[in-house]
């Protein structure tokens, strides 16, 4: 079985957990797009409004003037591949399809707003469904669960259901068990420990635990998102065992590196 893609995450935003401000141009953004597909990344991700934990809104104009120029420059530069706009808004998807990208990824499963189901269903692009418990300011104050892989399971599978209710292709969906939002590294690791429960629902899983804090939860000295690499990976090598289809991951590089070893590992014969 072929092993998951991988999806270079390019965050055009100011204040992005990990890498907020490090792309302060256009022509920066679409270098580092570049630069990940040419260490082998799959799909590109373009976001424009950070979610970390306590992130402040942004509107939607100021949102696709960050987007929209790198997303018509990756184009313009020649990349053919899948681009991702990760969004919640409907308006900032559907400008940023007109400009070029094939994927929706919305950390709301499509509950932003009234019409996001009604605009995944009109532009017909594969859709992420992510799992979230509260929004983004608040949703780690104190996440709570009975069983949080249960719990997640069912919650996207009601929402994959609204999504195809309203008029979205099954192919087109992808699930998201949102690791790090509305949740404990308790909650993550058991999301991660148990993910052949979401691949068993028969939609493609993406995955992002790229330098993640679960990662400083087991090593404390991982204080700096930088420094937790080996962390990064040693999830992303495990969802990919669990059936992950897709990775969120900032090192790309790296990534598909361990992805090939792992895959070089599993096809050697004594």
């Amino acid at each position: 079985m072929a092993g998951p893609r991988v999806m270079g995450i390019v965050n055009v935003t100011p204040d992005s957990f990990s890498d907020g401000g490090r792309l302060g141009s256009v022509e920066a953004a679409v270098a580092h797009g570049l630069r990940l597909v040419e260490q082998g990344a799959d799909l590109l991700d373009i976001g424009g409004e950070s979610t970390r934990p306590g992130a402040d809104p942004v509107d939607a104009a100021e949102e696709i003037a960050r987007v929209l120029p790198v997303i018509e420059g990756l184009r313009a530069a020649g990349w053919t591949g899948p681009i991702s706009i990760d969004t919640m808004k409907p308006g900032v998807a559907r400008a940023a399809v007109a400009a070029g990208a094939t994927m929706w990824n919305d950390v709301t499963a499509l509950g932003f707003a009234p019409d996001s189901l009604a605009t995944a269903a009109e532009l017909n692009c594969d859709v992420v469904l992510m799992h979230m418990q509260g929004e983004p300011r608040t949703m780690q104050a104190a996440p709570h669960y009975d069983d949080v892989v249960a719990e997640v399971t069912d919650w996207l599978l009601a929402r994959a259901d609204a999504a195809m209710a309203a008029g979205v292709n099954r192919e087109r969906l992808w699930l998201d068990p949102g690791l790090g939002f509305g949740k404990t590294a308790r909650h993550n690791l058991a999301l991660t420990a148990r993910l052949e429960r979401l691949t068993a629902t028969g939609f493609p899983i993406l995955y992002g635990a790229s330098r993640k804090r679960i990662i400083q939860t087991v090593d404390p000295t991982a204080a700096d998102p930088a420094d937790r690499l080996g962390g990064s990976l040693a999830l992303a090598l495990e969802a990919a065992r669990r059936g992950a289809a897709i990775l969120r991951v900032h090192d790309v590089r790296e990534t598909v590196q361990a992805l090939a070893l792992q895959a070089a590992v599993a096809s050697a014969t004594s």
